[in-house]
This record gives C-alpha cells, structure tokens and sequence, in this order.
C-alpha cells in the first residue's frame, strides 16, 4: 500500500474532478460551496448522523443514496440548513436540481451537504449563483479548494490518498472532511467524502465503508456532542479497471483496508484540529473481551470532561481515567486495570504505584498524549482519538453564532 500526503485528494482517483468558490455565506469572504462530481456512474455508500433531529439535506441525501448510486454532491458550509421545516427540504433539493441542471444529471443522482449554523434558512440566490459558478469551474486540481470550502471553525483541510494494487491494477483512493467541534462517536459535525476509482458492488462499498467508520469516525471525540447534518459519502467509479470487488474478502479485504486508512487519517486530522485544543490524545485500552467492549471503554475515557481538563492541565491524575472507566457499559474488574501515560505506568491491579512525577509532567507537556489502559480480561484492543479541554473551547464556542 502506498500512501501519501495528497493536496486535493478527493481527485486523486481517476474520473473525479471537484470546485470550491466563494458565494458569500462565510462572513470572511472565503469558499464556501463545493461541487463533486464523477464523470462515470459510481457506486455510492454513506452513514448519516444518528441524531434524532436529522437537517434537510441528511434527510434527502439518506433517501437518495439508498439505490446504491450517485454521481456528485454539493456542500455549502456557513448555514447548516437544519431545523428550518418546509423550506430547508425544498431548499436542499433545489440544490440537487440545479446542480443536475448545469451538469446535465438526473437530480436523483445528486447529494447535498450543509454544515454551519442551525436554524437559519439557506440564501437562495447566493446558493444558486454558487452552484452554477462551481460547475462551471470543475477540475481535477479543484479538489484542494472543494477541501478547503466545506470548513467552518476547521483551521485547515483535512486530506488523506492512498494507492493500492488489486490484481494487477493499481487503485487509488482519496478524501477530504471538516470537523473541529461537535465532535462525537456517531460522527457529529463532521461531513467526510472518499473517492476511489476502484470498481466494487454497492453492497460491498456499504460494508466496506461501516467497517471503516466503525473503526476511525465512530472512534473520537472532541466534546462529547453530536450534531444534526453528519454525513460520511463514498463513490467508487470503477475508473482503475480491477476486476469488481462482491464481498469483503480477498481484494475486498485489501480494499477495505484502505478505506479503514483513509478515514482513519481524516478522523486524526479532525481530532487534531479540535477546536481549542492544545493536545491530541490517543487513549488506548486492551485486553478486552471484545473490540465493541474495549472500544466502549476507551470512549468512557476520551469523553470524560475531568480526564480531558486534566489532560490540558498536565495532571497525572489517573485517578480520573480509573473513575471514567467504571461509567462504561462494559463489566470492568477493577483489580486487574492497570494505567499508564506512554511507557510510564501509573497504577497497577487498580491501585498506585510510585512513579516519578517528574516523567509524568514530560510526557504529558508533549502535544500528543498517548493513554494506555489494560483490562486484562481478553484479547481485543480500541483506539479513541480524543483532545484536551480547554479555556478556547468556551471562547470559540460562546459566540459562534456572533
């Protein structure tokens, strides 16, 4: 597998191209409207956020993509168009149609994405004229403003592509997210795109990508928030000409291997990004009867509000991860968990043990943190991506709307 760090990596796949302009919704004049577009048909999978209040373009794209196949999406950043009743549905598949309009699609074969503000109705005339600027400009080198477009409180682009070979041919994949705050596993604020000229079914694109998401999306947290427009989006093209992946065997494992590593450095770069965050953690606990269990009390860690404090005060108190640990929903043997920062161990069979102080403070000064956690009660191992607490997340977010 060959990896790299690629500007514009939505298309790096063959058969894609994309477009980021300004239409006037961001208050600082930046792009906010991105277009992806294939130009073969595409297998298409997404997973959509598991909030209970669902904006308009989640619940429209949810519809469409169920048929297993989608040609482009538009994204606006800057009104999430959520919560907005009658309008906000028929505002969003305006969308779709004009972009199937310029682009001479059927508008059932067009998704559409939204992210900023909730409760705020989409400026209509600013959308469309967008719309029509972004088809009119798409290229292959516009994936690195498309990435950059669809942000809100993200300071940069999250990119990640990757090259595999499938019997004899070689696959790329590639992908472009936003998220920095209501970050949650369930996806929260966080819109993700894959591409990948790979040819593979439907059935095996949407098995293949909720494994991915189990194990990258669903595995972090900044705040402990979900939000109402999540959308995680894979196209394959069948561009590379491997022969077509059925299941998630053989070439179907390779290929959904990658795209496990695709969102799994997207969802890094979103947890790295944290709003206010002054760290990223890495809170590993193994010895787990199950991944689902580590996995849960991973989480139980990552998203304590005390732990993440603690972690931005440098405080080596694992007294807070031990007590963190036993909210999980998972059974815990407190007699057998032992705690360490790096390669410093902390407490063992759940109890203290010396340890310097000094080392501690080093390892916890560092900008990533790693936690280890051992339940000793099986074989399985969970990563959660987590970041610190900090006085800037209230700052960020006591005035976002302002």
């Amino acid at each position: 597998m060959k990896t790299t760090q690629h500007s514009g990596a939505i298309t790096f796949a063959k058969g894609f191209l994309a477009s980021g302009v300004a239409c006037g919704l961001k208050k600082n004049g930046k792009s906010d409207l991105a277009i992806l577009y294939s130009e073969s048909p595409a297998s298409a999978a997404a997973l959509f956020t598991k909030n209970q209040i669902k904006a308009a373009p989640v619940v429209l794209s949810s519809k469409r993509v169920a048929s297993g196949s989608a040609r482009a999406v538009v994204v606006n950043a800057g009104c999430a168009n959520s919560c907005t009743g009658k309008k906000g549905m028929d505002d969003a598949q305006k969308m779709t149609n004009l972009v199937g309009h310029h682009l001479g699609l059927p508008e059932k074969e067009v998704l559409v994405a939204s992210t900023g503000v909730i409760g705020r109705t989409l400026p209509m005339d600013k959308i469309a004229s967008g719309i029509e600027a972004a088809s009119r400009s798409l290229t292959v080198e516009g994936g690195e403003e498309a990435a950059r477009a669809i942000l809100t409180t993200d300071t940069f682009a999250k990119e990640f592509s990757t090259t595999i070979q499938l019997g004899g041919k070689a696959v790329r994949l590639g992908g472009m997210a936003k998220g920095s705050g209501m970050i949650h596993p369930n996806m929260a604020t966080l819109l993700g795109f894959i591409t990948t000229d790979a040819a593979i079914s439907k059935d095996a694109l949407r098995q293949a990508l909720a494994q991915a998401v189990d194990r990258s999306f669903h595995c972090i947290s900044i705040d402990g928030d979900t939000s109402t427009n999540d959308m995680v989006l894979a196209l394959a093209n069948g561009r590379a000409g491997n022969k077509t992946i059925t299941g998630l065997s053989g070439d179907g494992a390779a290929f959904s291997q990658a795209l496990t590593q695709v969102c799994q450095e997207l969802a890094r770069r979103v947890v790295l990004d944290g709003e206010g965050a002054t760290k990223f953690i890495q809170v590993t606990v193994k010895g787990g009867p199950s991944f689902e269990a580590a996995r849960a009390a991973a989480k139980a860690i990552a998203t304590s509000n005390l732990f993440k404090t603690a972690m931005f005060g440098m405080d080596a108190n694992w007294g807070r991860i031990l007590s963190a640990l036993g909210n999980a929903p998972v059974p815990i043997n407190p007699a057998k968990v032992d705690v360490a920062f790096s390669n410093l161990t902390v407490a063992k069979d759940g109890s203290t043990v010396n340890f310097s102080e000094a080392k501690a403070l080093g390892l916890l000064k560092r900008k990533e943190v790693e936690v280890h956690v051992d339940l000793h009660l099986g074989k399985f191992e969970a990563t959660v991506f987590t970041s610190d607490l900090s006085y800037d997340y209230i700052k960020i977010n006591a005035s976002y709307r302002s």
